[in-house]
C-alpha cells in the first residue's frame, strides 16, 4: 500500500511537471507567428493612406512584431460598404475613412461633419483630440462589432464643380455629390442645391458624364485622385471640416491579450496625433498641385462665407435634436470646440 501510494504520487508529480514541457513549444510557436492585421481604406496617397503607414510602423515596433499590419489603400479590400461589413465580422481588421460612411452603424458618426464649429484645421484637431470627446467618439459602434482607435483631420470642406462657382447664388440648381449623412445633405438644401449621395468609386465617372455637377469633399483627396481632369473648379467655403475615423473589428480586438489591445489603442492615438502636421502640409501641397494641373481655386467673398456659415450653423443641432444620444454627443463636441477655440 505504502509503496503503491509513493509510486502513484511520483506519477502524478511527474505528469504535472511534464505539462509545461509539452505545452511550452506550442505557446512559443504561437507567439513567434505574427497576428495579421489587414487595414483598408478607399483612397490612395492621401491623409488616410498616410495614417495607415504611421499606424503600421508604430504598432509593429511597439508589439515587437507580434502584430503584422498589412495596408490596402484604393479599395483593394472591396467597396466601402464591403470593407465596413468585413471589419464588423472580422475578415478585415481595420477600416479607415470619413465617419459619415458609418452612419448606418450608428447615426452619431455624422456629428463630426457638423458645419460652423471649427475655424481651421488646428482648431478642429484640438477639439477632436480632447480626451473626453475622443473617448466618447471612439466608443461608437461597439454594439455593432466596431472598436474606434483613432480620429483625425483630413482638411477643410470644399466643392469641386464642372462650372465655376464664384458666389453663393451659383450653388442654386447644382447636383452635388455628398456622403449619405443628413448633416451633409441639409447643407446643400440651405443653398438651394440638390444633394446626391454616391459611393466614391462612382463620383469621377459621374462628373465626366455630367450626371452630377460637382462633389462636396476635401481638396487633398480629389487632387490625389486627379479630379481636376474631369472638373477643374474648386470653391473654398470653410463651413465644415472633413475628418477620418479608424475602426477595428471588435471580434478581432476582443480576442487579443490585454497587453496587445492596449498597444493597438496606443498606436491608433499616436498615429492620429502624428499625422496632423503631415495633413496640414499635404493640404498646402495639394492646393498647389491642383492649380499646377490646370485647376482653378476660388474663395467665396467674406460676405458670402459669413452668410453660408450663418445658414448652415444650425444644422448640427437641428439634425441631432431628433435622438437623445446624438444630441448629447453634438453638445459635447460643441462645448469642446468652444473650449478649444
Amino acid at each position: 500500500m505504502k509503496t503503491g501510494s509513493i509510486t502513484r504520487r511520483r506519477f502524478i508529480v511527474s505528469s504535472a511537471s511534464a505539462i509545461p514541457l509539452i505545452a511550452a513549444p506550442a505557446i512559443l510557436s504561437a507567439q513567434s507567428t505574427p497576428l495579421t492585421m489587414k487595414v483598408g481604406t478607399p483612397t490612395l496617397n492621401d491623409v488616410q493612406h498616410e495614417w495607415m503607414k504611421i499606424f503600421q510602423r508604430i504598432l509593429e515596433a511597439d508589439t515587437s512584431g507580434q502584430i503584422k499590419v498589412e495596408i490596402y489603400p484604393a479599395s483593394q479590400l472591396g467597396s466601402i460598404p464591403r470593407m465596413i461589413e468585413g471589419t464588423q465580422f472580422g475578415s478585415i481588421q481595420c477600416f479607415v475613412g470619413p465617419p459619415e460612411f458609418l452612419v448606418g452603424v450608428d447615426s452619431r458618426f455624422e456629428v463630426l461633419g457638423a458645419p460652423g464649429l471649427f475655424k481651421d484645421m488646428a482648431h478642429a484637431n484640438r477639439a477632436i483630440q480632447d480626451a473626453a470627446f475622443n473617448k466618447a467618439f471612439l466608443a461608437l459602434g461597439a454594439n455593432k462589432g466596431l472598436k474606434g482607435v483613432g480620429i483625425f483631420v483630413s482638411g477643410p470642406t470644399i466643392f469641386n464643380t464642372r462650372t465655376r462657382i464664384e458666389k453663393l447664388g451659383d450653388f442654386e440648381g447644382q447636383k452635388i455629390r455628398v456622403l449619405a449623412s443628413a448633416i451633409q445633405t441639409e447643407q446643400l438644401k440651405k443653398v438651394k442645391a440638390t444633394a446626391v449621395p454616391m459611393p466614391l468609386g462612382e463620383v469621377l465617372p459621374a462628373l465626366q458624364q455630367g450626371t452630377i455637377d460637382g462633389v462636396m469633399s476635401v481638396l487633398s483627396v480629389l487632387a490625389a485622385l486627379r479630379f481636376y481632369d474631369a472638373a477643374k473648379y474648386v470653391v473654398e467655403t470653410d463651413q465644415a471640416m472633413v475628418t477620418v475615423a479608424s475602426v477595428v473589428s471588435k471580434q478581432w480586438y476582443d480576442a487579443l491579450p490585454p497587453a496587445l489591445q492596449m498597444k493597438v489603442d496606443e498606436a491608433g492615438h499616436k498615429a492620429s496625433v502624428e499625422v496632423f502636421p503631415w495633413a496640414v502640409d499635404f493640404t498646402t501641397k495639394q492646393r498647389a498641385a491642383w492649380t499646377a494641373n490646370g485647376g482653378v481655386i476660388t474663395e467665396l467673398s467674406a460676405e458670402d462665407r459669413t452668410e453660408f456659415v450663418k445658414r448652415v450653423r444650425p444644422i448640427g443641432a437641428e439634425v441631432t435634436a431628433k435622438k437623445a444620444p446624438e444630441r448629447e454627443l453634438f453638445e459635447l463636441l460643441s462645448k469642446t470646440a468652444e473650449a478649444a477655440a
